[in-house]
């Protein structure tokens, strides 16, 4: 995967993301970075938000972490991946039926309509979660465990890969090999936390072997978002040394 940079595209309305990447282009290669569509943007956009990024040169990231029965998962993976999606992530406590049906769907949808497959990652642990939040909703493992866990399952299923926080890129490099794809949100330049509680700067995650990062509000929030991913992609390639 030639992209290590993922910038978040969590704004209202389709207009600013338009304009956030238009501010963008030109921060790096454009093979280094590509623009992660979530719930907000999709919501209030639909594919037309793809439809965007990918005219302004930007691969896709669909993080809308599916999560639904087998075959309803299924039809949304086969829409993705008609409409050119990169990347795209299924919740991994949706079980194994639910993921292999994902990642099956990438597969035939690709040959159906003659596109590049997306890559199909596994949603383990949220980075809003900690200890404590698992145990609200009744996961008795720590979280380094639960996420090993589900991560395990993922590939099990035939997943590419999966999403998890910088703290477990170590233990899942360590468990599942190289060919396994990490891509890890909770990326914060020197260490600004906000709600996300399990954080780490960009060289952190790469010298970690995160193969890709995801990185929101220290690029988009600030006055030049430009310079931002210019700094960060400068530093994922020093740490990639």
């Amino acid at each position: 995967m030639p992209e290590r940079l993922w910038v978040a595209l969590d704004v209202e309305t389709l207009k600013e993301a338009d304009g956030l990447l238009e501010r963008l282009a030109g921060a790096g290669p454009p093979e280094t970075m590509g623009a992660k569509i979530g719930s907000q943007l999709f919501t209030a956009a639909g594919p037309a938000a793809v439809e965007t990024a990918l005219k302004r040169g930007f691969p896709v990231f669909l993080d809308l972490k599916f999560h639904d029965i087998p075959n309803t998962v299924a039809g949304a993976v086969r829409e993705a991946t008609r409409i050119g999606v990169a990347m795209l992530d299924v919740h991994a406590g949706g079980g194994g039926a639910m993921m292999r049906a994902a990642a099956e769907a990438a597969g035939k949808a690709a040959k159906d309509f003659g596109v590049a497959r997306p890559i199909c990652l596994g949603v383990t642990v949220l980075t809003s979660l900690d200890r404590k939040g698992l145990e609200e909703v009744g996961v008795v493992a720590n979280v380094e465990a639960h996420v090993l866990r589900l991560a395990e399952r993922a590939r099990e299923a035939g997943l590419d890969g999966c999403v998890a926080s910088p703290q477990e890129i170590r233990l899942l490099r360590r468990a599942l090999g190289p060919r396994w794809v990490i891509v890890t949100p909770g990326i914060r330049p020197a260490e600004r936390v906000d709600d996300q509680k399990r954080v780490a700067t960009p060289a952190d995650a790469i010298r970690a072997g995160a193969d890709a990062i995801v990185v929101g509000r220290p690029i988009t929030a600030v006055p030049d978002p430009r310079a931002a991913a210019a700094a960060i992609l400068s530093e994922i390639a020093a740490a990639a040394v």
